[in-house]
């Protein structure tokens, strides 16, 4: 065995004894790219014991075995742009023990022995990070003599630039590179904890409840709160409660109702845009789950983030009780209702439960003998909103102008006089005017220049 293979063994055995030796970071090693890591190792350990004996069938397919266990590591690293990327991010979105008391407390109350674990923790995946990528060049170098492409990063980026709604949260405003040992970045680490969430919630802006449980939501819809024209009076108040939800304040829940097309759904949705780099998460619930909505709000309770929660399109029918769950988050129980979370739902109905003439009391005997409390508990749900913003619908100089917003925004060079005629004939033809068709008319009419262009 030469002088360079005994101080790579050396160092493939250590990597080994550092991976089990794991504590608060445990949870990394069951990721995939960890497994594939893992297993290079072993891989690796098994080649280097059989240095110096007889080239068989046996030694070549061990050969083959190496080169297939560092093709599967590499594809699952593939997405980062190097190994040590890689770590750096599983460390940041680490959902454990130490950051979830990060969230709800000072670093400098956090117990001695965690934070005696997650310094041990982080020295280990410094190594992991950096020696490994040496020990993996060797072994290759040596036992399969190949120079492979490593997955080293051409240049350390800090990204540091405005977050965008297709960017994981925790990819944003932090950097290892100053810290000679990982284990003093652990300060740096609680305060971004506490800034961008763990978990799921430091990996997306957007998520959905489905099946019983919170997932992310890859590609996110991204609408600049800038380009929604019109009903600017809804927008300031929608912004002002935001506002005092992300600084801690007492925020209302609030029913975005009035006619479709007129952009409530667009607007909660750009609060992502405006704010997601300030902590705010946006949570999709549909209808049908709103029976879990109680068990969301309360999930979310010890996180240090803030939290809408996006019920869009929403109407009961009369023999529908999910509406009840509602009642339960928008009105409080015993348990006092987080600071962190607000309900902001959106509605073409001002009551949200349909209502029939046939539900008011009669004399019938047959009738409940209580029915206007029954009519009442329906007719209450949406006065349990803090706010309602209402969104009339568009009158024909709205509409011109939302039209005339657009054109200015991608700089459609047609004359005023042409625009007004063609967005009119638009509206005439769809037989509505709302934010919704004078966008839709300003695509149709970006497209058609296009063409026009080109041909």
């Amino acid at each position: 065995m030469s002088k360079s293979s005994f101080s790579w063994s050396i160092q493939l055995k250590q990597l080994i004894k550092w991976a089990r030796s794991l504590l608060v970071y445990r949870a990394i090693l069951d990721e995939e790219a960890s497994q594939a890591f893992l297993a290079l190792l072993k891989v690796m350990g098994q080649l280097e014991s059989e240095a110096g004996s007889p080239v068989s069938t046996e030694s070549s397919r061990s050969e083959g075995d190496l080169l297939n266990a560092y093709g599967a590591w590499f594809a699952a690293i593939a997405p980062s742009p190097s190994w040590q990327a890689w770590i750096e991010q599983r460390i940041l979105a680490a959902d454990n023990p130490l950051t979830q008391a990060l969230q709800r407390t000072e670093l400098d109350a956090v117990s001695p022995t965690l934070m005696a674990a997650a310094q041990h923790d982080l020295r280990i995946l410094q190594q992991w990070a950096t020696e490994g990528i040496t020990v993996i060049q060797a072994a290759l170098a040596e036992q399969a003599s190949l120079n492979l492409p490593l997955p080293l990063e051409a240049g350390r980026q800090i990204l540091s630039s405005p977050q965008r709604s297709n960017r994981e949260p925790s990819l944003v405003g932090f950097d290892f590179s100053p810290f000679a040992e990982w284990s003093a970045a652990l300060p740096d680490l609680a305060i971004h904890y506490r800034q961008r969430g763990v978990g799921l919630f430091s990996r997306y802006l957007a998520l959905r409840w489905r099946g019983n449980t919170l997932e992310g939501i890859e590609h996110p819809e991204s609408i600049q709160m800038a380009d929604l024209i019109g009903y600017e009076a809804q927008r300031t108040t929608l912004q002002m409660n935001t506002e005092a939800l992300l600084a801690g304040h007492a925020a209302l829940n609030i029913l975005l109702y009035g006619s479709r097309g007129s952009g409530k759904s667009a607007l909660v949705k750009s609060l992502l845009t405006e704010y997601g780099d300030r902590g705010l998460r946006l949570i999709e619930l549909s209808k049908a789950d709103m029976i879990h909505l109680p068990q969301v709000v309360e999930s979310l309770r010890h996180s240090s983030l803030k939290f809408v929660i996006f019920v869009d399109d929403l109407s009961f029918e009369e023999d529908e009780e999910n509406y009840k769950a509602l009642k339960v988050v928008l009105e409080g129980t015993l348990a006092a209702r987080p600071q962190n979370v607000v309900v902001y739902a959106t509605s073409n109905r001002r009551h949200l439960i349909r209502e029939f003439f046939g539900d008011r009391p009669s004399m019938s005997e047959a009738d409940e003998v209580h029915s206007w409390d029954t009519v009442q508990e329906k007719l209450s749900l949406s006065d349990r909103f803090g706010l309602t913003l209402t969104f009339e619908p568009a009158n024909q100089d709205t509409y011109l102008q939302i039209v005339r917003g657009y054109a200015q925004r991608f700089a459609i060079k047609v004359s005023d006089e042409d625009l007004t005629y063609q967005a009119l004939q638009w509206a005439v033809r769809h037989n509505v005017r709302s934010g919704r068709t004078a966008r839709q008319f300003i695509d149709h009419l970006r497209a058609q220049l296009a063409l026009e262009a080109c041909s």
